[in-house]
């Protein structure tokens, strides 16, 4: 799973993520907010790693059952009993609902199979969906699916929270770079 580093229960890569996470939305003027289901917190839990993340992160929603993702984030329950929790509806659903329900300039959701059981032969285990949505200007709200290696449930996890954080970025802070 990586690196520990003997300041932070999680592994090196995510809080350097992270930490990246928290100081480009800073500097944006951006709030975040989160909707997660097959990470289970996980992606939270490493943006509170970093001293000062109350200025970026707005709230997580963990999700996990549908149930859940009904009643806190308002996603219909004829999306999921037609496409399933793990979907590219769902997951936009999900972001969607994060954002109307918070004050974040950007929510970001995900949720997947992490395994070792759940996967089917259209999604199987490491398939995980991603949504994000912008508050002002930002264009339509994007979902997209992958499908991770899945050698184990914490690799699965792992690489949604590294995706998800990837996608809390600010639009390339690098634009002047060479």
């Amino acid at each position: 799973m990586g690196q520990m580093s003997g300041d932070s229960a999680l592994p090196n890569a995510l809080v350097a993520l992270a930490r990246r996470v928290v100081e480009e939305n800073r500097r944006a003027g951006r709030t975040v907010a989160l909707a997660e289901s097959c990470t289970g917190g996980l992606v939270a839990a490493a943006l509170t790693e970093i001293p000062g993340s109350s200025a970026v992160l707005d709230r997580a929603y963990v999700t996990y059952s549908n149930a859940a993702k009904t009643e806190c984030l308002g996603v219909s329950a004829d999306i999921i009993d037609t496409f399933g929790a793990v979907s590219i509806a769902c997951a936009w659903a999900m972001a969607e609902g994060a954002l109307k329900r918070s004050r974040a300039d950007l929510a970001v959701a995900i949720s997947g199979v992490a395994g070792p059981d759940g996967g089917s032969a259209s999604k199987p285990v490491g398939t995980v969906v991603f949504a994000r949505a912008l508050r002002e200007g930002g264009g339509e709200t994007e979902a997209e699916m992958k499908l991770f290696d899945g050698q184990s449930r914490a690799a699965v996890r792992m690489e949604a929270a590294l995706c998800a954080l990837e996608l809390l970025l600010p639009p390339q802070a690098s634009e002047g770079a060479p």
